[in-house]
């Protein structure tokens, strides 16, 4: 598949290019980051090139769609549907994304998560999109809420990353919900 580029009101959504690579890196030495997902700690240039280069090989194989996020220009995050699985009966993944530290707040992660979800089930023919966070990441919980996606539940030690095995949140989200906020029991 080919790397697509979405454009909201605010925000241009592509697949980056080395020429983000100090960009990514800057972003991604905030401690949140790797704190609630699978950044390595500490982050180097190196590791920039790498994400950037695996990005390239996902969208060739359709295994997984990420975006940067760029406001005027500027890096404000990353976004992206995982784990892409492609049935007979429609397909499913998992959104992931990161915020840089100075762009939170602003509500670009809902512009581009929006973005992503619409895509993803009109481009890709998705029927489901699943939402996962370690326990006590209460922003990725109100972001995921925000987009329309339903607590489902607690994964006992189902997340593993760099710091070994945590507690997971999971949500999802279906291509026939509303996407109108419901009420969260952890929020």
């Amino acid at each position: 598949m080919e790397p697509v580029t979405l454009i909201t009101e605010r925000l241009t959504l592509r697949a980056p290019t080395p020429s983000d690579a100090e960009a990514i890196e800057r972003a991604c030495q905030d401690p949140e980051i790797p704190r609630w997902t699978t950044v390595p700690s500490p982050y180097s240039r190196a590791d920039a090139e790498d994400f950037i280069r695996l990005i390239a090989e996902w969208w060739a194989d359709g295994s997984e769609t990420v975006w940067s996020i760029f406001h005027e220009g500027v890096l404000v995050g990353s976004i992206g549907l995982h784990r892409i699985v492609d049935h007979h009966t429609g397909g499913h993944a998992e959104l992931g994304y990161w915020v840089a530290a100075e762009a939170r707040g602003h509500g670009f992660l809902a512009e581009a998560g929006k973005a992503v979800i619409d895509w993803g089930f009109a481009e890709l023919g998705l029927v489901r999109i699943r939402w996962q966070a370690v326990v006590g990441n209460i922003p990725s919980a109100r972001a995921a809420r925000a987009l329309g996606f339903r607590y489902e539940g607690l994964q006992r030690q189902a997340l593993t990353g760099p710091r070994g095995r945590d507690d997971g949140w999971l949500g999802g989200l279906l291509v026939t919900d509303d996407r109108s906020p419901v009420e969260w029991p952890i929020l």
